[in-house]
């Protein structure tokens, strides 16, 4: 059974669901430099986003942004805190 972890919701298998809105808080992945991220801020050319652990934000062309659905966006957090646990910095 293949994964969808890394799919954005409402794609041709998404079931007529709408995709999420590109807006603050959502996680999201620049596609172009294949990272995960939470979107700081979005303007009319640049989505603004931040690593979901924590560190410098990059902007991505809003083009090149995909938002995450439910379970993929609550898979890449997780990732992040099992991370830090191992790492013992888990806050």
């Amino acid at each position: 059974m293949k994964s969808n972890a890394g799919s954005p919701v409402g794609g041709a298998a998404g079931g007529g669901k709408r995709p999420p809105e590109l807006r603050r808080g959502v996680v999201a992945r620049d596609t172009v430099r294949d990272r995960v991220g939470e979107v700081m801020d979005v303007d009319r050319i640049w989505v603004h986003l931040r690593p979901l652990g924590g560190g410098r934000e990059w902007q991505a062309d809003r083009e090149d942004v995909v938002v995450l659905g439910d379970q993929a966006s609550l898979s890449a957090r997780v990732a992040v805190t099992n991370n830090r646990s191992r790492r013992g910095t888990l806050r």
